[in-house]
């Protein structure tokens, strides 16, 4: 019998390598695209005939008319922010019903979700983490903590589990002096929500995924965020409350191990970060400003300027190694176009001693070591295949592969899904 496959897209960095771009890139070739973890905390900017998308909790893959799209239990989901976004796809033409597909198992973001999260990261004075302010941990802790609301509990006792839920997140508001806050207009849209949400096709999403696998079917796996805001692996405390890396796309739809084929790491020609938390190759300069400019670094949900620097190749052995990468994609390189010289770091000097492997901790006594390249002063945006690559652009390539030791197959000059290059 012929078995489906399952491929796992990710990001390899900080988050904001692209994913979105290229899920929607690749989706042609597969049959149902998957979100596995994270919450609209997370923002995928997809642009293409003109026209700019921001998504946050449906898949990539719903702009490709006939695909199947899952978010899967291991997405913690906001009805209110979710009812917002389905709604303005729907504007610009994309209907999502009958295409999308979402697990009874997904954990709910609750209002008063984001009030905790305000409360507990306003406790934390100097040691703040920069959340995004949505919920996120606070929803992850409750499933953790075996207290959550799930998808599927919107169809049985929900008003009574809801009310419960809330007394409960309310004491902890009370404990933590949180009391200043009327809940009245957002617990109003928020039903509205949970209202819209039950108008789409509510699945046991494991079941579905490995029937339609037996079928034949091939399945793209969607990640957010990237692997080092990893709950496990990432630069603790400063991540995100869900696994991330590969691994994270069993659990997160009830995937058998055996079923991954590629391992899709994405990153960027550099490297950026949004938020609290250590960032080696962190730029203060005007070198640094000048990267955030042209590559218009700025969080796709928050607005915050995203911290910029050069690419951290120590990080992204770490990310590669973890997540079992097979195949690597480079976004952005276009942005790096107008260099003389272009920095990538090979090693840290921690504590005055040179290592080339990504240590327990990365929150302080870390400095990059940098090996210098020349730039390829030319604009990368309007080439249409590798033939036409610079020497200094192709040489760059060379040496990514030979630190990393993965082929770099995916190629992004630009922000419209026809400016990628695929490498044979």
């Amino acid at each position: 019998m012929n078995k489906g496959k399952v491929d796992v897209l990710l990001g390899l960095q900080w988050g904001d390598e692209g994913k979105g771009k290229v899920v929607d890139v690749l989706t042609p070739h597969y049959d149902v695209v998957a979100r596995f973890q994270g919450g609209p905390n997370a923002g995928h900017t997809l642009e293409f005939e003109g026209q700019k998308y921001v998504l946050r909790s449906i898949p990539s893959g719903i702009f490709q008319g006939d695909k199947v799209n899952i978010i899967g239990n291991g997405v913690v989901l906001a009805p209110d922010l979710f009812m917002n976004e389905a709604k303005e796809l729907a504007k610009s033409g994309h209907d999502l019903h009958g295409r999308l597909h979402i697990s009874r198992k997904a954990h709910l973001i609750m209002p008063t979700h984001r009030l905790l999260d305000a409360a507990i990261e306003a406790s934390k004075g100097k040691g703040k983490v920069g959340t995004t302010g949505k919920g996120i941990g606070p929803a992850y802790t409750d499933k953790v903590s075996r207290t959550g609301l799930r998808v599927g509990d919107l169809f049985d006792h929900f008003e009574e589990r809801y009310a419960e839920h809330k007394a409960r997140h309310e004491e902890t508001l009370r404990q933590l002096g949180y009391t200043d806050y009327d809940l009245t207009e957002v617990e109003k849209t928020w039903m509205e929500g949970v209202e819209y949400l039950k108008q789409f096709t509510i699945v046991d999403s494991e079941h579905e995924i490995n029937n339609l696998l037996r079928q034949g079917k091939s399945v793209l796996c969607e990640g957010a965020q990237g692997t080092m805001l990893d709950i496990d692996f990432g630069s603790y405390p400063f991540v995100t409350s869900s696994n991330t890396i590969c691994a994270g796309a069993c659990t997160g739809l009830g995937i058998g191990p055996n079923r991954i084929g590629e391992v899709y790491g994405i990153m960027k020609a550099y490297c950026t970060r949004v938020g609290a938390g250590p960032f080696p190759t962190e730029l203060f300069d005007e070198t640094g400003a000048e990267i955030r400019r042209i590559g218009h670094e700025y969080g796709a949900v928050t607005g915050r300027e995203r911290r910029c620097g050069w690419i951290d190749l120590v990080a992204l052995r770490y990310s590669i190694m973890v997540n079992g990468v097979t195949r690597l994609i480079m976004m952005k390189s276009d942005v790096l176009d107008s260099f003389k010289t272009i920095k990538a770091c090979v090693a840290y000097r921690q504590n005055g001693k040179l290592i080339d492997y990504f240590p327990y901790d990365i929150n302080q006594g870390i400095e990059p070591v940098y090996e210098e390249l020349p730039g390829w002063m030319t604009p990368l945006s309007g080439l249409t295949s590798e033939e036409q690559f610079p020497e200094q652009f192709s040489a760059y390539i060379r040496f990514l592969e030979k630190q990393l030791e993965t082929p770099i197959t995916i190629i992004s000059i630009g922000p419209d899904r026809a400016q990628t290059i695929v490498r044979q």
